[in-house]
C-alpha cells in the first residue's frame, strides 16, 4: 500500500431552514480551508429533495471549488447516472479533467434519496439498473469508443466524446457502495475504484472485508485490474483537544442529523440507533464503530480498527461531511485531524518521533560534550587576551 490518503464526502449535511446561499458559500470555504490543510481529495454529493443535502449538482460546485484551491482533488460524490444520459455524464467529466488540469474524479452511483427518483418517475430497483448500463456506456466513451445504446430512458447513437481527456488514459472512475455487493460487484466488473460510503456503519463495518473479496473475484472474473489504493472508506468524525470538548461541540447539531437519517431520509442503508438525547447519540457513534467523537488519538485508534477490518487495508479514508459542531469547531476538528492523525497513516509521523527520542537518549552525553566545547572556546579566548599583555 501506498501513502494513505484524506479528504471529505460532503453530501452535504445542513439544517433544513437555514439559508442556502450562506452554507453553499461555507462549504466553497471548507474545500478552501482543507486544501490549505494539506488534505488529498473531496468528493461532493447529489441531490434534489428532503432539504438537507442542497448540493444538486456537483459539476457546478467542483467548478467553483477549483478555482479557489491549488492542490486538493475534486470528486463528485457522487453523480446519480440513473438520473442522467450517461453521454452527458462523460462529457461533463472531461471538461472538468480540463478544467482542474486533472485534479477531477468521477464518482457514479444509482441515487441515494427515493425523493429524489419519485419526481422523474423511478423506483429505487430501477436506478440500480440504470447505474450498471451508465457504467457501461461512460467507461466505454471514456475508452475512446463509439457508442450505440438504447433501453427504455436513453438513445444513443454512435455517441462519442467531443474532447479528449486531459488525465491519461481517463479521470478516475468510482462507484459507491453501502452495506450491498452492488457497488464492489460493479466496481470489480470494470476495473473501477470503490467508495464505501458505509465503511463505518454497524453492518458495513462487518461488511468491509466482504467489499474487497467481492471486487477482486469480480475483477478476476473479467479480467480487470484492481488496486486497494482505489478503495475509499467514509466515515464519521469529530474531534477536540478533549473528549469533553468534543462532547460539548456536538451538542450544537448531531440531534438534528440523527432526526433527519430516522424520520427524514427515506435511505434504510444508512439507518441510526434509535436514540433521543445527544449522550445516546454519542455513545452510539463511539461504540457502534460508526466514528469517532473525542480526541485525536481515539480516531488514531479508530482508522486503525479499519485498517484491520478490511483485511488488507485501503487507499484513503474521508470524512463524512456533518453540521454536528458549529463552523469555529468543525474547522478545528479538521485542523486536529490533519495535525495528529493524517501523520500516522502517511509517515510522517515515525521520523521526527525517531529523531526526538534518539536526541533525548543521547541528550547527557551530548550536552557534556557541548559544555567541553564551551569551556575550550572560553579557554582559547582568554589566552588570546593574555597574548596580547
Amino acid at each position: 500500500m501506498s501513502r494513505m490518503r484524506f479528504g471529505i464526502f460532503m453530501a452535504p449535511f445542513h439544517p433544513a431552514g437555514v439559508n442556502p446561499t450562506v452554507l453553499l458559500e461555507n462549504d466553497l470555504e471548507l474545500i478552501e480551508h482543507l486544501d490549505r490543510l494539506g488534505f488529498d481529495e473531496a468528493w461532493i454529493g447529489e441531490h434534489h429533495s428532503a432539504g438537507t443535502e442542497i448540493i444538486a449538482s456537483p459539476e457546478i460546485f467542483i467548478g467553483a471549488a477549483a478555482q479557489r484551491t491549488k492542490h486538493i482533488k475534486l470528486g463528485t460524490g457522487v453523480i446519480s447516472a440513473s438520473y442522467h444520459n450517461p453521454l452527458w455524464v462523460a462529457e461533463r467529466a472531461i471538461q472538468l479533467d480540463h478544467m482542474t488540469r486533472g485534479r477531477f474524479m468521477l464518482g457514479l452511483g444509482p441515487g441515494a434519496l427515493p425523493s429524489d427518483a419519485a419526481m422523474i418517475g423511478l423506483d429505487m430497483p430501477q436506478t440500480r439498473q440504470l447505474l450498471d448500463e451508465a457504467v457501461d456506456v461512460i467507461v466505454r466513451l471514456m475508452q475512446g469508443e463509439t457508442v450505440t445504446f438504447k433501453n427504455d430512458r436513453w438513445d444513443l447513437r454512435d455517441a462519442r466524446l467531443h474532447l479528449a481527456p486531459y488525465t491519461h488514459p481517463h479521470p478516475e472512475i468510482s462507484v459507491a457502495a453501502v452495506a450491498s455487493p452492488a457497488g464492489p460487484r460493479l466496481a470489480g466488473r470494470y476495473g473501477l475504484g470503490l467508495l464505501s460510503v458505509g465503511a463505518t456503519t454497524a453492518a458495513g463495518f462487518d461488511a468491509l472485508a466482504l467489499h474487497w473479496d467481492v471486487i477482486k473475484e469480480r475483477a478476476d472474473h473479467y479480467g480487470q485490474d484492481v488496486n486497494r489504493d482505489a478503495w475509499r472508506l467514509v466515515g464519521l468524525m469529530h474531534l477536540a483537544e478533549t473528549k469533553e470538548q468534543a462532547y460539548k461541540d456536538v451538542e450544537h447539531g448531531i440531534a438534528q442529523w440523527f432526526d433527519y437519517f430516522q424520520h427524514t431520509a427515506a435511505f434504510p442503508q444508512m439507518a441510526v440507533g434509535d436514540g433521543t438525547s445527544v449522550q445516546e447519540f454519542i455513545d452510539f457513534v463511539n461504540e457502534s464503530g460508526l466514528g469517532t467523537i473525542g480526541t485525536p488519538e481515539e480516531a488514531v485508534t479508530q482508522i486503525g480498527r479499519l485498517v484491520d477490518q478490511s483485511n488488507g487495508g485501503f487507499g484513503a479514508f474521508l470524512h463524512l461531511a456533518h453540521d454536528w459542531a458549529d463552523p469555529t469547531a468543525k474547522w478545528r476538528s479538521y485542523e486536529l485531524f490533519a495535525r495528529h492523525v493524517a501523520p500516522h497513516f502517511q509517515g510522517q509521523a515515525e521520523p521526527t518521533l525517531g529523531a526526538k527520542a534518539r536526541a533525548r537518549a543521547a541528550r547527557e552525553e551530548l550536552a557534556q560534550s557541548n559544555l567541553a566545547a564551551v569551556e575550550m572556546a572560553t579557554a582559547k579566548y582568554q589566552e588570546e587576551l593574555d597574548a596580547k599583555g
